[in-house]
């Protein structure tokens, strides 16, 4: 499933809430991999903690589409999104040390990357940047933010036509998103687009489950106002 289907899902397009939604079926499949997740995770630190360079390019290899459309779904803007992610991975490459494993590294990872973003923005706002921010992405962002699904890439068949509304679709979610407010946006992409435990969220923004669910609920009335507000919900019907 689309990264903005499963969002126009959760925020009650088309979608039949009778049913569990997307995430949370995914959060009983996710607890039988837990055990999994962790022991490559184990791996991987201690690789990293041994000095293996190999070993962070990996970590860059698996985090990078993650971290990228965090923070460019924060900035909107993807030349902000590229520096706010390669400011991550330094100080995720400077404080290795401090990370002590009392939650998964992608739990750390995400909140490294959210804390940058913010701090780029606040850099930003204190400036006054005048210029538009953008949320049109070049096709090579566009893969690594992960808006088109690996079978729509993989589909030799697919018409241009589709391939355009997707582009479209995608372009038009990423705006309504911008329009939510930053801290409730944050909490719906973690949860609908990641796919994050509330748990998770809970330590990532450091914040209670019971604060988490309040922000996600809010966040996605306020994406359901918006989209029927300005009419975009046509164009990215399901």
């Amino acid at each position: 499933m689309l990264a903005e289907e499963k969002v126009l899902l959760a925020a009650g397009f088309e979608a039949d809430f009778s049913q569990p939604t997307t995430s949370e079926v995914a959060d009983t499949e996710q607890v039988a991999q837990t055990a999994i997740v962790w022991a490559d995770e184990a791996r991987l630190l201690a690789r990293l903690r041994a000095g293996e360079m190999q070993a962070f390019e990996d970590l860059v290899n698996e985090f990078q589409p993650l971290i990228f459309a965090l923070t460019l779904r924060i900035l909107g803007n993807a030349e902000d999104a590229r520096d706010a992610t390669q400011e991550t991975f330094l100080k995720i490459y400077r404080h290795l040390a401090h990370f002590r494993g009392e939650a998964s590294l992608k739990t750390w990872v995400c909140k490294v990357a959210i804390n940058q973003a913010r701090t780029s923005d606040r850099w930003w706002r204190r400036r006054r940047r005048d210029e538009t921010d953008s949320l049109d992405i070049s096709d090579d962002d566009r893969e690594r933010l992960g808006a088109l699904s690996a079978e729509t890439l993989a589909d030799a068949a697919a018409s241009p036509e589709s391939q355009t509304l997707s582009r479209e679709r995608s372009r038009q979610l990423q705006r309504a998103l911008s329009e939510v407010k930053k801290d409730f946006r944050i909490a719906v992409v973690l949860r609908d687009i990641e796919g994050m435990t509330y748990e998770e969220i809970a330590c990532i923004l450091e914040i209670s489950v019971g604060t988490v669910k309040s922000r996600i609920a809010r966040g996605r009335e306020m994406l359901r106002e918006v989209l029927e507000m300005s009419g975009r919900h046509g164009i990215l019907k399901l």
